[in-house]
């Protein structure tokens, strides 16, 4: 019996020891706490939306949905802190800014042109602002890797400039776009009852895993965060390293703006993503990586990212003031966090070994 107990206690110590263990367990907890309060928030139910066309609805599909952006993002930032040990805060401004040059780009000096007066394709516009948000991302990653400036302090500057920049882009105009099939990225393909967000964010994690999987990036990625001089010495390029993952983190940024301005078919460079940054930024903390470098698990901060959205959307389903909620996140996110530190987790593992520890010994 008391091996039997042995077993399931080292069980648990290797669960609990597991990165991906707190996010998963976050998650667990507030999908049972909405099973208890409130059964109903599970309900998923199909309808048709304006164009008669078949859609999901429900809070869980509002999570994958909205979420989407926020999963998109955690795979560039956990990049850029696991080798820069530092964080972009300047993303939610970099997604105004390629925001601003998608529509720019598709409607040129026509801030309201009518469907099938586009000035070019879809895909050319969305290269356009790829090639854009990659361009400040690598300005970024310049600044953190060459001139040795914490990530930090580095993007702060785009950051405080970076909505500016993008208002003058358009010259502060709100460009809208008529065309239903620019509304397809950030809602539904007729016919499909899934958001279109939800694959696009599916095609990003496949990418990023094969990436993992046939490169060395991420092997790279640790060295150079765990130990930046011993990297040099083992023939690796730090500097280019770190410069990459702030491209990266660019080329993220612009799905995550096709996604939010097609949402609305406009932008506002005020309002859009704002604050986003601090929830990637907690996605990847949440998912168990140091933010001060090293070793990640990017599906834990893709996991992580999700359970930000959820506890998001809880928080609405029960009518927590908008003013309020970053305060009621801030505590709960606190808290995740707290327990997803290896000291902590360290503590859960043994604590079920020390009471057979003091019984031996006895």
């Amino acid at each position: 019996m008391s091996a039997k107990k042995n077993s399931l206690s080292d069980l648990f110590g290797k669960i609990v020891r597991q990165q991906i263990f707190i996010p998963i367990a976050a998650l667990f907890i507030l999908l049972l706490f909405n099973l208890i309060f409130d059964p109903g928030f599970f309900v998923i139910t199909l309808g048709e939306n304006s164009a008669g066309d078949p859609v999901l609805s429900g809070n869980l599909i509002t999570v994958i949905n909205m979420g989407s952006e926020l999963a998109i993002l955690a795979i560039g930032m956990t990049f850029v802190t696991a080798a820069s040990g530092g964080q972009d805060i300047s993303v939610g401004a970099a997604i105004a800014i390629a925001g601003s040059v998608l529509l720019r780009v598709l409607c040129g000096d026509n801030t309201r042109p009518a469907a099938g007066e586009l000035q070019t394709s879809f895909l050319v516009a969305f290269i356009v602002s790829c090639i854009v948000a990659m361009a400040f991302g690598a300005f970024n990653g310049v600044l953190v890797s060459i001139f040795k400036i914490q990530p930090m302090v580095a993007t702060l500057i785009l950051y405080t400039a970076g909505r500016s920049i993008a208002a003058w882009i358009n010259n502060n105009e709100l460009p809208i776009i008529s065309d239903p099939e620019f509304g397809y990225f950030g809602g539904f393909i007729p016919g499909i009852p899934v958001p279109t967000p939800v694959f696009i964010a599916i095609a990003c994690m496949i990418v990023a895993a094969l990436v993992l999987k046939f490169t060395n990036l991420g092997l790279y990625t640790q060295a150079v965060g765990i130990n930046e001089n011993s990297s040099r010495l083992n023939g690796l390029n730090p500097v280019f390293i770190k410069w990459l993952t702030f491209v990266i983190l660019g080329l993220c940024v612009a799905v995550a703006a096709l996604i939010k301005v097609s949402r609305l078919s406009s932008i506002n460079y005020s309002v859009i993503a704002k604050d986003i940054e601090m929830d990637a930024i907690l996605a990847v903390a949440l998912g168990g990586n140091a933010l001060s470098g090293g070793k990640f698990n990017l599906w834990a901060s893709i996991i992580g990212a999700y359970v930000i959205q959820l506890l998001t959307t809880t928080l609405f389903k029960y009518e927590v003031p908008s003013d309020a909620l970053p305060a009621y996140k801030a505590v709960v996110v606190i808290l995740l966090v707290v327990f997803s530190a290896p000291t902590v987790r360290e503590k859960l593992a043994h604590l079920k070994k020390s009471p057979a520890a003091k019984k031996g010994v006895a």
